[in-house]
């Protein structure tokens, strides 16, 4: 019995045997699904082959159909099969592809398995999982909340903690802060920053920003309520944008896993120099970018891997002349390395990128390459997960 297999996305593609019947084939087909994605849970397509080539696909159906009850001999043929059938279906799903753009097989080389958890959310690049319930009127203009509290590591570009409080007062070593609320200055659009937790207590405390940025936060940087406010506050349309170790934060949190695009900081290489790849221009935090830039930071190595995401821009692993290898071992995700994309979650939007380890980043002259296109492209992710511009395109 010979069948052919395909995954695309969320997507299982089974071709059987021209000589089966309809009934037999999509009942064998979908054992080939159950035994590797569960009964039900995959999109599911099966096609029949002809003398010549296969046929094309049959429409998608996402909900089991119901078929006629099969002849013993089909009982006995699928019984004697299922083994062999499982043992394909499983080799199919350990090569399944990793983003929505991105490798569709296991010949890139980096870290495998990385897995694809389900966050009980809609999440993708599909329009339909936002929530635009008029939350957010575009006539009293655009507001974002910084968000820079570290519960564990803290990056020398935050500066010194922050007293409590909003919008408290700030030095010239806060250069994150000071950058970001300059930049908004700049677009159009209104800065708020703390890092004190009790100000995301509830969720009316952050409906009046249009996005709330989460730049190089670090472990539990969030209490109860404040989980509670943000889980509702996206619900309810609000936009995310996270940056740098926003990756090493909440690791103990699934739906902030989730936020992040199924994505969390494992380790990471040498600081070094790489060349970022622009893989999207369509996006428009990406428009504006070369197709391939110079830029330096600590590419960080991920577990889970983004899934279901547009991936905006990679980094060319070839060019980490120090190696890419992290300090607990993770040998880098091959030629498809992202280092910023975007998707819609849970009702709300969210951008995120791992780029923004170094205060020279905010240098607006060219003495540190690379810090110009930083700067474009955090602006139009922050920019579009505030619905000021058209997102994740």
């Amino acid at each position: 019995m010979d069948y052919l297999i395909r995954v695309s996305d969320d997507t299982l593609a089974v071709t059987t045997p021209r000589d089966k019947s309809p009934d037999e084939a999509e009942l064998s087909g979908r054992l080939v699904a159950a035994a590797a994605w569960g009964y039900g849970k995959a999109t599911f397509k099966w096609c029949r082959r002809s003398t010549a080539r296969t046929q094309p696909c049959s429409a998608e159906r996402k909900e089991p159909r119901m078929v006629r009850r099969p002849s013993s001999t089909v009982i006995t043929a699928v019984t004697t099969t299922i083994a062999v059938i499982a043992v394909v279906a499983l080799t199919v799903v350990a090569r399944a592809p990793a983003s929505a753009n991105g490798p569709d097989d296991a010949r890139h080389g980096g870290a495998q398995e990385l897995g694809d958890p389900d966050y009980g959310v809609c999440r993708g690049t599909d329009p339909r999982c936002y929530h635009d319930w008029g939350n957010f009127d575009p006539a009293n203009g655009y507001k974002i909340l910084l968000y820079t509290r570290t519960a564990g590591p803290r990056h020398a570009d935050l500066g010194p903690a922050l007293p409590a409080g909003m919008n408290p007062p700030l030095t010239a070593a806060n250069v994150v802060q000071n950058a970001i609320v300059k930049m908004g200055q700049d677009n159009g659009f209104a800065v708020d920053w703390t890092e004190d937790v009790t100000q995301l207590a509830t969720p009316g405390r952050l409906f009046p920003y249009n996005a709330v940025v989460f730049f190089s936060t670090s472990r539990d940087t969030l209490d109860d309520a404040a989980q509670t406010s943000l889980r509702q506050y996206i619900r309810g349309g609000g936009g995310f944008v996270g940056i740098h170790n926003a990756f090493g934060t909440e690791y103990n949190w699934p739906w902030y896993e989730g936020l992040l695009g199924n994505a969390n900081f494992y380790d990471h290489g040498p600081l070094q120099s790489g060349v970022v790849q622009t893989v999207d221009k369509r996006d428009v935090s990406t428009a504006a970018l070369p197709d391939r830039w110079a830029f330096t930071d600590e590419w960080y190595n991920l577990i889970p891997f983004p899934t279901r995401v547009r991936v905006l821009a990679t980094v060319d692993e070839s060019t980490l002349l120090r190696g890419v290898r992290g300090s607990m071992g993770h040998p880098g995700h091959g030629d498809f390395h992202p280092v910023a994309w975007c998707q819609y979650y849970d009702g709300g939007r969210a951008w995120v990128t791992t780029l923004g380890h170094d205060a020279r980043d905010f240098t607006d002259d060219t003495t540190f390459p690379g810090a110009q296109e930083f700067q474009k492209l955090i602006l139009g992710g922050i920019e579009s997960a505030m619905g000021k511009a058209p997102f994740c395109r």
